[in-house]
């Protein structure tokens, strides 16, 4: 009895090999479509169209050709049962026991600039999806394969099919669970991309979230352990196509998510800028006319936190910054690029991870997702100041240049610290950073500590706060530390006692009507 194969697909990387695997070494009967059956007799294999062993020809431009009991049938009978077997015999089926299918590029065809809605209706795949899950289904006697990848392990399995059954066995139902996986995604896109045209502009604009949210990433990378050593943990999706390690240990989930807050911290900054993070938060940040400059000013706000930290750069890092930081003991180090000199350097730490920022930094994520009890919580990623030109001034002192300069940065830093924060700053540095407690004050008063540890100076300095002061006292803390002007959202039920406070003070103090919780 023949053994059929139907070979039917877009991507035809390394099928011709396979094809003549199956036909030379395993003896099966090539049964294929179009371009497919083309290739594969072009080649010089034996090759049967499939409307001719249906007896059906292909109709409606290709629309119809795979969608026929010979070719269901022959995929979904099942071989252990009698009444399956005789129906397909009575009714001229042959069993196909093999299924090369990779569906029509649906994702690129929607992805590109400019495309039409037909053209795009037009790689919607109706029969590879149906001939795949039919294989899928009955997997214990049906190999099934969308990946090109996989033409090597199946043709190994086959090769010791008589001697070792179960490996052909096994590596079908992870064939299966491919597939699955597979068309899955491939529906959730055309649901993402119809929902999308559907919606129309002017709905999309005021929402921008989908009906139903469907997650389709792929396993990118196995981690060591989660959050802590107890913890399961694995990457997903295209971390890797933004980031490659020169060096070090293997990345661990912690190390993803400093790395993640940095290149979002850094892309508020053009001018040569350190910034240094801890658990995501940043403990110090600079800018100067040199990155060793910078790092001198990012480091001095705090020389402990950064033990075992992340520092990121927006230019190359040369010899200079790579002999500074070699000092110290840190986790990872982000750069655009790494001078031949500092690799030599830093190379000599091992373990040292060296990431290079292949698609430049700043990663411009659209949307951030984060699980809840019983689902998802789906935003947009937090990416403006606000609308600076309509910074208000509420106190009878105007800032002076230097204040508003100082003001501006940090509140580009204080919008990536876990809140409640308080970031104090100078000229183009942080000076002290307050983060994540509970009320306001404390953040303060952590954040004028900090200083005093590092052996800097508040007098003169700005205060950042990326949500409102809700009394005084938090500004009063400020204002005693030796704060002359304060950034802030206002819109407290006791904003005009806070403003008394600074005008008291001798304080300015602008309200950006814009806040940056970061939970």
């Amino acid at each position: 009895m023949a053994r059929y194969a139907l070979l039917s697909v877009s991507d035809k990387r390394g099928l011709v090999e396979f094809a003549t695997g199956l036909v030379k070494r395993h003896g099966f009967t090539l049964l294929s479509t179009g371009g497919t059956a083309r290739l594969l007799s072009d080649q010089g294999l034996p090759v049967t169209e499939v409307s001719r062993h249906t007896g059906f020809p292909e109709i409606m431009e290709g629309r119809v050709k795979t969608l026929h009991p010979k070719i269901h049938g022959g995929l979904l009978c099942r071989r252990d049962k009698a009444d399956h077997l005789a129906a397909a015999q009575s009714n001229g089926i042959d069993l196909i026991d093999l299924v090369v299918v990779n569906l029509y590029p649906f994702e690129e065809t929607v992805a590109k600039p400019g495309v039409e809605f037909e053209e795009a209706i037009e790689n919607i795949d109706i029969g590879g999806p149906s001939m795949l899950r039919s294989a899928a289904k009955n997997h214990e006697s049906v190999t099934v394969v969308c990946d090109p990848a996989d033409y090597t392990p199946v043709l190994d399995a086959m090769a010791v099919e008589q001697t070792d059954p179960a490996r052909l066995a096994g590596l079908r139902r992870k064939l299966a669970l491919k597939v699955f996986q597979r068309t899955s995604a491939y529906d959730a896109a055309i649901s993402r991309y119809l929902e999308a045209e559907a919606a129309g502009p002017d709905l999309e604009a005021l929402s921008g979230f989908p009906a139903t949210l469907s997650f389709s990433w792929k396993k990118a990378q196995a981690l060591r352990y989660g959050e802590n050593p107890h913890q399961k943990a694995a990457l997903y999706g295209t971390f890797h196509e933004h980031f490659a390690q020169l060096q070090g240990k293997e990345l661990s989930y912690n190390n993803i998510l400093d790395i993640t807050s940095a290149a979002y911290l850094i892309g508020e900054f053009e001018r040569p800028t350190v910034a240094i993070l801890k658990h995501t938060n940043p403990c110090g940040v600079a800018s100067a006319d040199s990155l060793i400059a910078a790092w001198e000013n990012a480091y001095a706000t705090d020389r402990q936190a950064p033990f075992g930290g992340i520092i990121i750069v927006n230019q190359t890092l040369g010899a200079d910054l790579a002999a500074a930081i070699a000092e110290i003991f840190t986790e990872v180090i982000i750069a655009p690029r790494f001078s031949d000199e500092a690799l030599a350097i830093l190379g000599k730490k091992k373990n040292l991870r060296l990431m290079v920022a292949k698609l430049g930094l700043g990663a411009d994520a659209l949307l951030e997702v984060r699980s809840v009890i019983g689902g998802v919580l789906l935003q947009d990623r937090d990416r403006t100041l606000g609308d600076t030109a309509a910074f208000k001034v509420v106190t009878k002192r105007q800032p002076t240049a230097e204040e508003w300069a100082a003001m501006m940065f940090g509140w580009r830093v204080c919008k990536h610290v876990k809140s409640n924060a308080i970031v104090y700053c100078r000229g183009e540095r942080t000076l002290g950073v307050g983060a994540g407690q509970m009320a306001r004050v404390d953040s303060s008063r952590i954040a004028v500590w900090k200083t005093g540890e590092a052996g800097l100076d508040l007098h003169g300095s700005v205060v950042a706060s990326e949500a409102l002061f809700p009394f005084p006292d938090g500004l009063l803390a400020a204002a005693d530390a030796g704060a002359t002007a304060a950034i802030q959202p206002g819109g407290a039920i006791r904003d005009p006692e806070v403003i008394a406070a600074a005008d008291a003070r001798g304080m300015a103090m602008v309200f950006t009507a814009c806040r940056h919780f970061k939970h």
